[in-house]
């Protein structure tokens, strides 16, 4: 091999070389940018978790200490149910935001403590009543969400305009839909008037299912709520 030829190839060696050099350091500081700008995302969010916490935070300092005021303080029975009402509305709008998971058990659980707070402060009982054979499936926040609502605005009713002493809930599964109704024990006042119920239907709706009103099988009022159960 001539020395021409020897040098021709070293050239062309060493120009590959520099080329995949040049390459491999494109490589390299495109992955460093890249790092940075996940960096840079992941610092954004996590400044914005951390502002909506202090939201959180404010609101459940500020208002929600009103609204919790308001409710052991108020000589009103309905104003103070009206505050514990808007309180918990507040945490479940806190909670959905959270996107914190949760069953239908769990949700259960809730209402239940909720009804029995509310009812004895306002002097009634609750009649819990659930079937053996409920499943336990996962529930994703707005979901739990809408079920909260949905019997919160029923009791209100019942507590507003029937006036009840006793209030039964019931829930059950009728093949793969969930049954859960609401009855008092007031005069049998029909579908309550009000943005309520408009309220109530919408939910009922966005949870694939639907809500209805009728009399009770021993007099008051029954709602009944029926959607079709989440897989699992």
């Amino acid at each position: 091999m001539s020395g021409g030829t020897l040098a021709a190839l070293l050239a062309a060696a060493m120009a590959a070389a520099a080329a995949v050099a040049f390459a491999y350091g494109r490589i390299v500081r495109r992955r460093r940018s890249l790092s940075a700008q996940e960096q840079s995302v992941q610092a954004q969010a996590a400044a914005v978790a951390a502002e909506r916490e202090r939201i959180y935070r404010d609101l459940h300092d500020d208002l929600g200490a009103k609204l919790l005021t308001l409710v052991h303080g108020a000589a009103d029975p309905a104003l103070a149910d009206l505050a514990r009402s808007a309180l918990q509305d507040l945490r479940d709008v806190v909670s959905r935001t959270r996107g914190e998971p949760g069953t239908l058990q769990m949700a259960l659980g809730e209402i239940r403590r909720e009804a029995e707070q509310r009812l004895a402060a306002a002097g009634a009982r609750l009649a819990w009543e659930p079937a053996d054979d409920l499943p336990d499936p996962a529930l994703d926040a707005a979901q739990a969400l809408h079920l909260y609502r949905i019997v919160r605005e029923a009791l209100s009713n019942a507590l507003k305009h029937a006036q009840a002493r006793t209030v039964r809930i019931r829930v059950r599964r009728h093949g793969g839909a969930l049954y859960l109704d609401v009855t008092d024990d007031g005069p049998g006042v029909a579908e309550p008037p009000g943005q309520g119920v408009h309220g109530m239907r919408r939910r009922a709706e966005a949870l694939g299912g639907a809500v209805d009103w009728s009399s009770g099988t021993v007099g008051g009022t029954k709602v009944t709520l029926h959607f079709p159960l989440p897989d699992g």
